[in-house]
Parts: C-alpha cells; sequence; structure tokens
C-alpha cells in the first residue's frame, strides 16, 4: 500500500485524477473537474488533442535533446506555466505554496489566481523565481490597483489578466453540490449537503480544513474585513464581475502595470489583435477550460489561425485539455510558444501535494523528450508543423 492509500503510482495525469476523486470531497473534486452546462468545450478540449496524430520518424540523432525554453528573457526548464487555479489551497493544505515549491524545483514559472487561498504575501516569502500573479478585470478599480501594487511588492513581474468572466458560465455539477443557489432555502440545503460531503471525508478535513486554516481568499481579505469563511468572500465576488467592461476600459491596466503583461481568454482572432493593439506581451488562448461558454471551439483548434494572426507581435500561450507531455509537443508544433496546465497540477496536488505536482512535472518532462526523440526534434526551436499529421 502506498502512502496516497492506494495500490497505484500514479504514471499519468489520469491516475492524479482518480486519487484526487478519492481523497477530496466531491464538491472540491467536481468544481475543479467540471465545465459548464453540458461541458461540451471540456470534451472538445481533450479530443482535439487527442485526434491531432504526431508524425513519426527514424534514423536521426536525436542522443541529445534540450526542452529548456526562454520566456521574458528567462530561462526556463520546459515551456509549461502553472495555470492560476482558485481555491487551490482547498485541495491541499496551504496548497499554492505546494505548488509553488514544485515549480521552483522545476524552474518553471507559477502564477498565483486572485482567489487564492494563500495571499501575494505569503507566497512571497517562498517564491525563488517566475512568480506570477493573475488578476480578474474587477468592477473596484481602486482595490485592483492595491492588488497590482501587492504583486509588484511581491517581485511578480508577470501579469495575467483573465478577460472572460464578464458572467459567469453555469456549472450544472456545483449546482448539484450546493455551491449555487439563490433562494434561500436552496441556500441552507446547500450548506447541509455540503457539511455532510466534507464530514465524510476526515483525512481531508483534518489535513487541509483545520490544519491548513484559515481557508479564506487570502488576496481579498482587505475587501471584506470580516470575513471568516470561504462563502462570506462570495458576495463580494459576484458583485465584482462586470459585463460593461470593453478594450477601451484596459488601458488603465497597461498604465498601472509596467511588467510584463498577458491576456488571458482569447478564442478569436479578432480579440487577438485587439489584446496586441493594447500592448499585451502575451496572450493565452484559452477557453477557461470549459467553465464559460459551453459549445465553443477547441482551444488547439484555433491555436494557428491566431498564432498567424498574432504574427509573432506577442508570445502565444495555450491552455485547455493538456494532460501529457505530447499535448506540449502538438501545441508547440501548431504554433504556442508556451503551454499553461491547469487541472493536471490541480489534480497532482490534490493526491499527493508538493511530490504530486513534482512528479507530475517529471512525468511530463519524460513524456516530452520521448515525443521529440520520436519525431526526430532535438530542441524546441525545432519543433514545427512538420511534425503533425496532417489530416
Amino acid at each position: 500500500m502506498l502512502s496516497n492509500g492506494l495500490n497505484i503510482a500514479p504514471a499519468s495525469t489520469e491516475d492524479f485524477r482518480l486519487l484526487a476523486k478519492k481523497r477530496l470531497p466531491r464538491q472540491l473534486f467536481d468544481y475543479i473537474d467540471g465545465g459548464s452546462y453540458q461541458e461540451v468545450t471540456l470534451k472538445n478540449n481533450l479530443s482535439a488533442f487527442s485526434n491531432t496524430l504526431l508524425r513519426q520518424r527514424i534514423l536521426r540523432d536525436v542522443s541529445n535533446i534540450d526542452l529548456s525554453y526562454s520566456l521574458f528573457n528567462k530561462q526556463l526548464a520546459m515551456p509549461i506555466v502553472l495555470a492560476p487555479i482558485g481555491l487551490a489551497g482547498c485541495y491541499a493544505r496551504r496548497g499554492e505554496q505546494q505548488a509553488l515549491a514544485a515549480a521552483n524545483s522545476a524552474n518553471i514559472p507559477f502564477c498565483l489566481s486572485t482567489v487564492g487561498i494563500c495571499s501575494i504575501e505569503e507566497l512571497q516569502a517562498k517564491a525563488k523565481q517566475n512568480f506570477w500573479f493573475q488578476l480578474y478585470v474587477i468592477r473596484d478599480r481602486s482595490f485592483a490597483l492595491k492588488l497590482l501594487a501587492r504583486a509588484k511588492q511581491a517581485g511578480c513581474d508577470t501579469l495575467v489578466l483573465t478577460v472572460d468572466l464578464p458572467v459567469l458560465g453555469a456549472r450544472y455539477r456545483d449546482i448539484r453540490n450546493g455551491l449555487s443557489a439563490s433562494k434561500a432555502s436552496a441556500q441552507v440545503l446547500g450548506k447541509l449537503k455540503r457539511g455532510l460531503d466534507i464530514a465524510s471525508h476526515p483525512k481531508w478535513l483534518w489535513d487541509v480544513a483545520i490544519k491548513g486554516k484559515p481557508l479564506t481568499f487570502g488576496n481579498l481579505v482587505d475587501a471584506v474585513p470580516n470575513a471568516n469563511s470561504l462563502d462570506d468572500f462570495k458576495g463580494w465576488v459576484d458583485s465584482q464581475f462586470d459585463a460593461s467592461m470593453t478594450w477601451q476600459d484596459l488601458d488603465w491596466i497597461r498604465d498601472n502595470w509596467s511588467g510584463n503583461l498577458i491576456i488571458k481568454g482569447i478564442l478569436d482572432c479578432e480579440d487577438a489583435s485587439e489584446a496586441v493593439k493594447l500592448g499585451a506581451d502575451a496572450i493565452v488562448v484559452s477557453n477557461h477550460g470549459g467553465r464559460q461558454l459551453d459549445n465553443a471551439s477547441a482551444t488547439l483548434s484555433v491555436l494557428p489561425d491566431i498564432v498567424k494572426t498574432v504574427d509573432k507581435r506577442c508570445k502565444v500561450i495555450i491552455d485547455g485539455g493538456i494532460r501529457n507531455g505530447l499535448d506540449v509537443i502538438k501545441a508547440i508544433a501548431l504554433g504556442a510558444d508556451a503551454c499553461m496546465l491547469g487541472r493536471a497540477w490541480a489534480y497532482a496536488l490534490a493526491a499527493e501535494g508538493e511530490q504530486g505536482v513534482t512528479q507530475l512535472l517529471n512525468i511530463f518532462e519524460k513524456e516530452m523528450r520521448v515525443a521529440m526523440a520520436l519525431t526526430g526534434v532535438t530542441k524546441i526551436s525545432d519543433i514545427s508543423k512538420d511534425i503533425i499529421v496532417d489530416s
């Protein structure tokens, strides 16, 4: 029996997913595992990668594979970023700290979510390099500016601005688990259901909910000073979604942030052009992991056209559906500069903490090396569409 309580040594993202499902209360597992509505976009993301085939080549000297990549004048071990994940500190004790430590060891960037459990300052003490911060487009600009100042003070040189939440897509799993309810009676029943769910996972309750306190949004304590639980923050967070925001309203971000600016949530070529006009240093081709607009395009399917539109005027990062090192190679072959991992590292964190995230990144590294060797390339810069089978 292994330390994770199962007779399984995780060999893939799916293995970590199964371990996370066993360990977490259902409401938390479904929150990260699910998508919006019928979850068609989520499935599209996955199938786009699985349906993209690699072109195998033989008898080439692939004895020296180099995964290193330079992003924003920093040398990374591989073109991977740990994407911002809300509530990550609920998946393992002070989870953002553990994920940051794994990213530091792997020499790749870690991005802290606005709605992470750990605050910017808490991670500042642990950050060695490549510490990024993610900000939502929120109504309260004065508070947003305070967050930017705190991020800069903490040494963050890269801001990821998430722009695809003018309204919140309905997530049926969350509704069924009692996380989203409007009527007072439904809220009471929802709290009861969530309480029973948590009580049925005593190991998580002790290790994370009790020993990992406080389970609040560390970055938002000043905005909601009397909050004692995540529920106390919900009203403020929900009030900050701004459906009236336009590209012109984002000029203040560029005016008040001197570091690298990444616009996350691009799924259309015209929007990619607008991001370039704004002065973005990079964009993230993203449909929010299938958690917003259902029946939207898979990120990999729109990537080539967006890369062509951007035409090297900024870096192009992609997320959504990336579950192994082969997916990373496919994305780079179709024009991405780097990939953001979201669910993959959340599963690993929930399953095994820092050790799990480290193991996951080691698995990705090995898979990338094999994929490159068997497609006949030895450097990230050598990867091109030539290694993709033209369907």
